[in-house]
């Protein structure tokens, strides 16, 4: 249908109004609206119950489900324009086809925006303020459509000629360049999204797997975007070459240790030596792997400081993995008791008490050691073992400490500390 053809439907619904006609064909809107509202309601039920079965039905149900309310409303509209065109005259249903479109569109499209680009479920304000002038774009182009003025507008954009190089291009070619580029970005961005999603609901498949297969099927899916889009614009993709060569030679002398980073990031990622939630100590730096990306990983300290650690140094360092295959981490305290005291009676006793800590580990027991004849006392060590490191070793020392000293005191164990006397000669003066 062209813009000419519009701008004739709407002088036709202006010579329609206040007929018998104009009022069955908004009555048939309206049904159309309420029909589809009720049917999509109950289509979205059905496919609830189908998705929970299945994660990819689930993943295309949700899809779908945000335009199948226009879309329904287009078929029933389509159905009564094509009862009412034999008694009379349907140009109110005409016009009402490019306004759903459109709306079907607007919402698909916000769909696959915060798809692409929302994490952790936060939206951004520039986000919404995208979505927006998206959505005032599109509504700008379904007026211009309708009022016949986008033929002309696409002919005054082709008049504009912009000077590239030796050659010139028109501004509707650069637009329409520029549009199948994001285009084609966003739908990419979308789909290594949904596949990102997919790849995190298998429970059989390792985390560093999940992520290394999510980063290098977006970094496949955006490379295909641009060339897509790059020989839908007409561009000549042998320029590349050169550019390729550029980029090579610049990797190589400038950003050794940028490449470095990534490479690392893709060896860390498939030998699993590192997954998410780890507790790990690299240089002067400890903590739990929040975050394992291309170039950097972030690891959140027990004091809650993030430490941004270039990949390069987890491969190219010794790395303290707590929990790479086994969480379990053994802590000990020492401490001396007096000479006068019962160890037979002491040392059982301590394995118990400290058994009865929470957060110690009720699989591997507790120990009690006299490691030495100290030149106070008795040189004692309880060793514990828990199975949460990422929860703090400090608070557990100190809990530990704390029953320990209570168990002292109620058996009246000493703890001896060093006696030193000192004695003072006084000089004898001459007389």
């Amino acid at each position: 249908m062209g813009t000419h053809s519009i701008s004739h439907l709407v002088s036709d619904i202006s010579a329609d109004f206040g007929d018998a006609t104009f009022v069955w064909q908004v009555v048939s809107i309206v049904l159309c609206f309420v029909l589809a509202w009720f049917l999509s309601k109950q289509l979205h039920r059905m496919f609830a119950k189908v998705g929970d079965s299945s994660d990819v039905v689930k993943l295309g149900v949700e899809s779908f489900s945000r335009v199948l309310w226009p879309l329904l409303a287009l078929a029933f509209l389509f159905l009564a324009k094509f009862f009412l065109a034999k008694f009379q005259h349907t140009s109110l249903l005409k016009l009402s086809f490019p306004i759903l479109t459109s709306f079907a569109l607007i919402r698909f499209s916000f769909y696959v925006f915060r798809r692409a680009f929302v994490r952790e479920g936060t939206v951004g304000n520039t986000l919404l303020v995208f979505e927006k002038v998206f959505a005032s774009l599109v509504w700008l182009g379904v007026v211009l459509y309708m009022t016949g003025l986008w033929d002309e507008l696409l002919l005054s954009l082709s008049e504009v000629v912009l000077p590239l190089g030796k050659s010139k291009v028109s501004l509707l070619a650069v637009l329409q360049g520029l549009a199948s580029v994001a285009l084609t970005v966003v739908l990419a961005l979308w789909i290594s999204a949904m596949l990102e999603a997919r790849l995190m609901l298998i429970p059989s498949m390792h985390s560093s797997l999940k992520v290394v297969l999510s980063r290098l099927g977006r970094a496949i899916f955006i490379l295909m975007a641009i060339l897509i889009s790059l020989s839908l614009v007409g561009i000549d993709l042998t320029v590349l070459s050169v550019f390729g060569g550029a980029l090579g030679v610049g990797l190589g002398l400038g950003l050794q240790r940028i490449t470095s980073s990534y490479v690392s990031g893709f060896i860390i990622l498939f030998d699993r030596s590192l997954s998410i939630d780890d507790m790990i100590t690299v240089d002067k730096f400890s903590g739990r792997v929040t975050q394992i990306n291309t170039r950097y990983t972030v690891l959140k300290g027990l004091d809650g400081v993030e430490s941004i650690i270039p990949n390069e140094m987890l491969v190219s360092n010794p790395v303290q993995n707590l929990s790479l295959t086994d969480r379990a981490v053994i802590i000990t305290t020492d401490f001396t008791v007096d000479y006068k005291t019962d160890l037979d009676v002491l040392l059982p006793r301590l394995i118990e008490v400290v058994s009865e800590v929470p957060r110690v580990s009720k699989t591997i027991p507790p120990s009690s050691y006299l490691i030495r004849f100290g030149a106070d006392g008795f040189d004692v060590r309880v060793g514990f073992w828990i199975d949460d490191p990422e929860n703090g070793r400090t608070n557990i020392t100190s809990e530990v400490n704390r029953i320990i000293w209570k168990l002292l005191k109620e058996l009246n164990v000493e703890l001896p500390y060093p006696h030193r006397d000192i004695t003072i000669y006084q000089a004898e003066t001459k007389r």
